[in-house]
């Protein structure tokens, strides 16, 4: 069996964010403003991504009760779900569940895992603050967590 090709993407206000897993290898990862400008635009960036990429299973946010992503957030998720639905991939709509108590603590402890990713860390934001642009990377670097973390050895298998 090949490894699976696995595309996290993450939405949050005015940019959306995606990391690419071939097996448990970390192969790419990227952020775009252009794909958090209306639903219409981040399904077609979605698109564009999975026909370079080509990945067999698409993670999505689906936002728990403490998630704080608006009407708008919500829609773009909703744009990328559907766009994986319509290229036959395996649609995991995950609930992010932090082990830390904020973002910016589990985005470290996930750099210590992954160090390709240190480089695009942001530092933790003072209160008056826009969120730091590369925090959504570490948001879709959560969701892929989820499934590169889960039991099930077909849905992964290292061997390329």
């Amino acid at each position: 069996m090949m490894a699976r090709r696995l595309l996290a993407i993450a939405a949050a206000t005015g940019r959306v964010g995606y990391v690419f897993f071939i097996g448990k290898h970390l192969s790419d990862w990227r952020v775009s403003e252009k794909a958090a400008k209306s639903p219409i635009t981040a399904a077609g960036e979605a698109q564009k991504w999975i026909n370079e990429l080509h990945p067999d299973i698409m993670v999505t946010e689906k936002p728990g009760p403490r998630s704080r992503k608006d009407g708008k957030t919500l829609e773009l998720n909703a744009a990328l779900a559907r766009t994986a639905a319509q290229n036959y991939l395996l649609d995991v709509s995950a609930e992010r569940k932090p082990e830390r108590s904020n973002k910016y603590d589990e985005a470290k402890a996930l750099s210590d895992r992954y160090p390709e990713m240190s480089a695009w860390l942001p530092k933790k934001r003072r209160f008056y603050d826009n969120e730091p642009r590369n925090i959504v990377l570490f948001e879709a670097l959560m969701l892929a967590e989820i499934i590169l973390s889960g039991n099930d050895p077909e849905l992964l298998d290292d061997r390329a």
